[in-house]
């Protein structure tokens, strides 16, 4: 078996290429082919645990949507920022110091025979693989080290498209200028131009596809309109406000603080599918003043993001959100930052004092945590006793090991374990609640707990995109990307 495979490209980051990949997955494998994700180097800091380790969400995502399990090689090289100019390098689902430590172009020449591997197994073992790029394939001044995009291309011989959100204005700009900078070899691999997020009637676009056509000729194969709420977890970023609703009347509303370092972010997705919830990205105290829930969430940098929050006057405004009986959850890093202290004897994350509100202490170990977990909850009181005795699965991905503050408990005021093994600690009133296990508004019987509904499945989000694309696209484009 050596499948066919099928590359998304984008004119910029946030094109579209990681939902379109997500969608051409489930498309394919809806076809009855065996289907597999690929994306060579992901730079993200939201990230999966897998078999071997982890891998970035989008993969992870786009995995399921193929009926696949995820996999290390799906996603064999992510970069997680933790500096403006240093990423935690992880290789196969596994932390590299000494990549981590390598200049960018250095790197790829090191990672690439591993990258050129586990695609070619992938290949070796499915019928159809859909890559995804990165960025654009057309940065001049990164195609001499690059191992994401036309090199990989190249390698798999892959049916290329590119698209490019026409709603930024300059999409045929960019489209031409994007074909343009490439390679004049590299150019046969592009099937289609795909025009992303639009608005309008589809018939005012004329005559630009064809002249697009006659100037490079290449196809315009897809005109997708506007899609605010596919109800697909966000790749990167922080997802638009206008993404974001309810359905029907208001009845909670959830502030999640947006903090520089900000990871794990796709897992409140189900709140935003949520009946009844509206979900905030706050970066102001004024964002949080309305709010009954506020969250704070994982963070690659938690000593740098704690800091941030001092500095932007956030951390006087959750004290005083939870001083008047406001639920607070701190999720992994946020769980780290609720504490009385952050303890770092080997440099990895910083020290520093917490917000004080569990008593606890977190110490920052050199091996990572990097698992999968099921736990229970045991017998909360106050704002989150709906969950008391809840099971619920996610994930682990920290290096901090939290513990009861033991002078605190010793002077009467002990951290109460809201579930074994340190998972999770909640505060005396109540409404205070730290927890390492993400994936937490993705569990069913935790939403029902919690809201009383639960959020559509995923398997219905990855249906309505197979459904979109199969709407949008010029009929038999799809299957002629793997004839």
């Amino acid at each position: 078996m050596s499948a066919r495979c099928v590359m998304v490209l984008g004119t910029t980051s946030g094109a579209g290429k990681s939902w379109l990949t997500t969608a051409l997955c489930r498309w394919y494998a809806r076809q009855g082919l065996k289907v597999a994700p690929f994306k060579a180097q992901n730079m993200s800091n939201n990230a999966r645990v897998v078999a071997g380790g982890e891998i970035g969400s989008a993969q992870y995502f786009q995995a399921l949507a193929a009926k696949a399990m995820p996999e290390v090689r799906m996603n064999p090289l992510l970069l997680k920022p933790e500096r403006d100019t240093h990423s935690q390098v992880v290789l196969l689902g596994q932390v590299s110091e000494s990549l981590s430590e390598l200049p960018w172009r250095g790197r790829s020449e090191v990672v690439w025979p591993q990258i050129a591997q586990a695609l070619d197994e992938l290949r070796e073992e499915n019928d159809v693989v859909v890559i995804e790029g990165a960025g654009s394939p057309a940065e001049i001044n990164l195609m001499a080290s690059d191992i994401v995009n036309l090199r990989v291309a190249r390698h798999a011989g892959a049916r290329c498209l590119l698209v490019t959100d026409i709603d930024r204005g300059g999409a045929f700009a960019h489209l031409y200028g994007t074909w343009a900078l490439m390679p004049e070899a590299d150019r046969a691999l592009l099937s289609g131009f795909v025009l992303n997020k639009f608005r309008g009637d589809a018939a005012l676009l004329a005559p630009a596809p064809q002249m697009l056509q006659e100037m490079t000729g290449v196809p315009t194969v897809a005109t997708l309109p506007m899609w605010w709420q596919h109800g697909l977890p966000e790749e990167d970023g922080v997802f638009d406000d206008r993404s974001v609703g309810s359905m029907g009347t208001v009845s909670h509303r959830i502030a999640v603080v947006v903090y520089p370092r900000i990871s794990n972010l796709d897992e409140f997705q189900p709140l935003k599918n949520m009946p009844g919830v509206r979900l905030r990205w706050a970066r102001t105290p004024a964002e949080l003043a309305d709010a009954d829930t506020v969250v704070l969430p994982g963070s690659k940098h938690t000593s740098g993001d704690l800091q941030w929050l001092r500095t932007q006057g956030l951390d006087r405004a959750v004290a005083a959100h939870a001083a008047r009986g406001g639920r607070v959850l701190g999720v992994c890093g946020g769980l780290q930052m609720l504490g009385e202290a952050l303890i770092d004897p080997h440099g990895i994350d910083g020290n520093g004092p917490g917000l004080g509100l569990l008593p606890l202490v977190t110490r920052f170990e050199r091996d990572k945590t990097v698992r999968h977990r099921a736990a229970r909850f045991g017998t909360l009181g106050g704002a989150w006793s709906a969950l008391s005795g809840i099971g619920v699965q996610g994930y682990e991905i920290h290096h901090g090991q939290t513990l009861e503050h033991s002078a605190m408990a010793a002077a009467g005021q002990p951290a109460l374990a809201a579930m074994p093994d340190g998972l999770a600690w909640q505060n005396e009133g109540g409404n205070v609640l730290g927890i390492y296990l993400h994936g937490l508004f993705e569990d069913p019987a935790a939403l029902q707990a919690l809201f009383g509904a639960t959020a559509p499945t995923l398997d219905s989000v990855f249906d309505g995109l197979a459904d979109y694309i199969d709407r949008h696209f010029e009929p038999g484009a799809l299957r002629a990307l793997t004839a």
